[in-house]
C-alpha cells in the first residue's frame, strides 16, 4: 500500500480497521472476498475483513485496554458490564463465543449464560 498510504481515506479507516483487526491492502493485493474502497469515484485502498473469531480477541483485547486491566480481574458488576458489551456487538453469535468470552472473564461458560439471562430478564424479555 505505497501511494495510498497517505491518503485522506486510508488516514480516515485506519483507526477502524485496526481496531476491529481489519487489514488495510494496496488494490493490487486485493482478493475478491475483500472490499474496496473509493474517494470521489477512484479506487484507493483495499480492506480484508479479518475472520470473526480473530474479530472477537481484538474486541476483547479493545475492552481490556478499556478497563486497563485483564478482564479476569475485574469485579463481578464490572464482568458483567463486559458481557452486556459484548452481547451488543454479536459476541455471542460467534461459534465459541460464549467459551472465549468465559476464558477471557476468568469464568465458567455457565456464569457468562447467567449474567446474559439475568440481563434478560431484567429487560423483560
Amino acid at each position: 500500500m505505497t501511494e495510498s498510504a497517505d491518503h485522506p481515506l486510508v488516514a480516515a479507516v485506519k483507526p477502524l480497521a485496526d481496531a476491529m483487526g481489519a487489514e488495510l491492502l494496496a488494490l493490487g493485493q486485493a482478493e475478491p472476498d475483500d472490499v474496496v474502497l473509493a474517494w470521489e469515484g477512484r479506487d484507493v485502498v483495499a480492506v480484508r475483513l479479518p475472520r470473526l473469531s480473530a474479530s472477537l480477541d481484538h474486541v476483547l483485547a479493545a475492552m481490556e485496554k478499556r478497563y486497563g486491566a485483564p478482564l479476569a480481574g475485574l469485579d463481578r458488576r464490572t464482568k458483567q458490564s463486559v458481557v452486556r458489551a459484548l452481547e451488543a456487538r454479536g459476541a455471542f453469535s460467534v461459534r465459541h463465543g460464549v467459551e472465549t468470552v468465559a476464558g477471557a472473564l476468568g469464568v465458567s461458560r455457565f456464569t457468562v449464560y447467567n449474567y446474559l439471562n439475568r440481563e434478560h430478564a431484567a429487560q423483560g424479555e
